[in-house]
C-alpha cells in the first residue's frame, strides 16, 4: 500500500513538475521571439548615460579631480580583442566578457582614470592629487554611485576599479536576447 502511494506520489509529481518546466519556457521562448525581431544593437552611449558621464567629469573637476574616459561604448569586435589580452595576445587579462557579454556593447558602460599633477593618466587608485587625504578614486567612484552608477570596485568576483555602469535593471542575459533600456525623448 504505501509503495503504491509513494509510486503515484513520484507520478503526479513528476508530471506537475513537467507542466511547469514546459509553460515557463515556452513562456520565455514566445517572449524572447518578440524581443529578437526588435532587437538592434546600439551604436553608441545611452542617452542617460552619456548624460550622467558629462556630470560626473564636471563634478569631479569641482573637487580639483581630473577624470579621463578610457572606454566607453565598445563595439564586439573590440571587446573580443580586450578578452584575448593576456589570453592569446600580450598584457595582462584587463576583461573576462567577451563581444556581447559586456555592458559596454550596450552602451551603459564607461571606464575611467585619472590625470595627475604632472598631466599623466594615473591608475594608481590610491592617488589624491586634490590632497584631501582620500583617495581621488574613490572620489569618483562615489561621485558615480550618486549619480546612480554601479561601481566595479564594488563586485566580490572581479574588482574592475575603472568601470562605472548602468544596467537599468537589466542582465546581461535579456540585452543579449534584445531588450533595451527605455530612451526618454
Amino acid at each position: 500500500m504505501r509503495l503504491t502511494i509513494f509510486i503515484w506520489l513520484i507520478i503526479i509529481s513528476s508530471i506537475v513538475l513537467f507542466v511547469v518546466l514546459y509553460l515557463d519556457n515556452e513562456h520565455i521562448n514566445e517572449g524572447n521571439k518578440q524581443i529578437e525581431e526588435d532587437a538592434e544593437m546600439p551604436d553608441g552611449l545611452h542617452p542617460e548615460v552619456e548624460a550622467k558621464r558629462d556630470e560626473l567629469l564636471q563634478r569631479a573637476e569641482e573637487k580639483g579631480i581630473e577624470v579621463i574616459i578610457t572606454e566607453g561604448f565598445r563595439t564586439l569586435e573590440r571587446q573580443d580583442e580586450l578578452y584575448e589580452q593576456g589570453r592569446t595576445t600580450e598584457g595582462d587579462i584587463v576583461t573576462y566578457a567577451q563581444g556581447g557579454e559586456s555592458y559596454h556593447n550596450y552602451g551603459l558602460a564607461i571606464d575611467f582614470a585619472l590625470i595627475n599633477q604632472d598631466g599623466n593618466i594615473t591608475w594608481n587608485t590610491s592617488y589624491d592629487g586634490n590632497n584631501n587625504e582620500k583617495s581621488d578614486w574613490v572620489e569618483v567612484a562615489e561621485i558615480g554611485k550618486d549619480l546612480g552608477f554601479e561601481w566595479g570596485g564594488d563586485w566580490n568576483r572581479f574588482k574592475d576599479y575603472p568601470h562605472l555602469q548602468m544596467d537599468f535593471g537589466l542582465s546581461i542575459h535579456e540585452l543579449q536576447n534584445g531588450k533595451r533600456p527605455d530612451i526618454d525623448e
